[in-house]
């Protein structure tokens, strides 16, 4: 663009009138090849600046290949996180004004703290180990102290009409299921030492112990929970229809076949069954009337990828019912659509080292707060020992 400029101004100097504006051109030239000139030089320093980055990038690359480059150069924690971990180690004391002002508040007059995302993340990893329902259920988040969600009791109906019948009128209802946000609490003792001392990941022991005893608490109460102050359990609820088993006091191969047909086809190619371990043993010596083929397959027989009841997944639930007359040993249905989990507070943590300080202990006081409950009753059925 400026050597057309260039010549354009050269073209205008040789035209009909050369006397007039030679000096005007010349400071124009002059201007030009000085502009040209800067604008050349500069283009030179951000090539040689750009080959300079790319070769401290290849070193950098280069260093960070090498075998353990990784673990030596761990990246630096976020600020949410190290004050956290402050808290937990030193309490809120000990902390700067940063610090505090980064810790997320649950509650002003109980002094607790949210935990943040990345404990979050590994305290729901172990509660799912504890709580298989969680696992297969669908979890949400809310900010309410209930969930209502609309439902429909009642579809459209129509019929076949001749050519001049009358159309007949159809209509749909609907209500609501709601779901009450309940509280699950408890405490751990973890010695001062043990606080002080850098090198114990104090943060992982937290976690773990307080999703051991939360998964506890959520696993008993998603399957079997009244429903007052607690979750309403899936075996608790009266909403699930059951299948009977064909016997008064036992499993049997037929029942099970007729639960796993009773269940509506959209639902059962998602389908998980849930019994305890008791009860998996008692599915396992059961036998395919016809081929004499094992019903329960387990991982690494017949191609299988993991433990198996009629190609669908078996999780063992340790909550529920064992195998008795009149019992509910065995669920199976999409618990995806069928259960619901909301999560109100994941984990709040209070730090109290009065209490237990002639102990030379910290206690910690954790709560979080969920809601559970049946969502869509006709993805879900019950096996009931029993003939009918």
């Amino acid at each position: 663009m400026l050597d057309n400029l260039h010549a354009s101004i050269e073209t205008r100097a040789e035209g009909d009138e050369p006397e007039a504006g030679t000096d005007d051109l010349a400071e124009i030239r002059t201007a030009i090849t000085g502009f040209t000139s800067t604008a050349e030089s500069r283009f030179t320093a951000i090539d040689t600046g750009l080959a300079e980055m790319r070769t401290r990038l290849d070193r950098a690359e280069t260093v960070l290949r090498r075998p353990g480059a990784a673990a030596a150069t761990p990246p630096a924690a976020e600020v949410e996180t190290r004050a956290f971990a402050g808290f937990i180690r030193r309490g809120r004391e000990a902390l700067t004004a940063d610090e505090v002002r980064s810790l997320r508040v649950s509650d002003d007059t109980a002094g607790g703290f949210l935990a943040p995302d990345q404990f979050m993340a590994e305290l729901l990893r172990n509660v799912v180990q504890f709580s298989p329902i969680r696992s297969i259920a669908r979890v949400m988040p809310t900010g309410a102290p209930a969930v209502l969600l609309p439902k429909r009791t009642g579809g459209f109906t129509g019929q076949w009409v001749g050519e001049n019948d009358t159309r007949p009128a159809t209509t749909a209802t609907f209500g609501q299921n709601r779901y009450p946000v309940a509280e699950a609490a408890a405490y751990v003792d973890v010695s001062n030492v043990m606080l002080e001392d850098a090198a114990v990941d104090i943060l992982s022991l937290v976690s773990f112990e307080f999703a051991e005893e939360f998964g506890r608490l959520e696993g008993a109460a998603f399957v079997n929970g009244s429903g007052q102050g607690e979750p309403l359990g899936l075996m608790t609820s009266t909403e699930l229809a059951f299948t009977p088993s064909g016997s008064a006091s036992a499993v049997t191969a037929e029942g099970i076949i007729d639960l796993f047909h009773a269940v509506p086809t959209a639902y059962r190619g998602s389908a998980t069954w849930v019994m305890n371990s008791a009860t998996m043993g008692a599915v396992r010596k059961l036998k395919d009337g016809s081929t004499g083929t094992f019903l329960l397959m387990t991982s690494g027989i017949a191609n299988a990828p993991a433990t198996t009841l009629l190609g669908r997944p078996v999780v063992e639930a340790p909550d529920m019912p064992s195998i008795a007359g009149g019992a509910f040993p065995i669920a199976f249905g999409d618990f995806a659509a069928g259960y619901r989990i909301f999560d109100r507070v994941a984990l709040s943590v209070l730090r109290d080292p009065y209490s237990q300080a002639t102990n030379g202990m910290t206690r910690f006081h954790g709560r979080r707060r969920v809601a559970g409950g049946v969502g869509k009753p006709e993805a879900i059925r019950k096996l009931k020992i029993a003939t009918s």
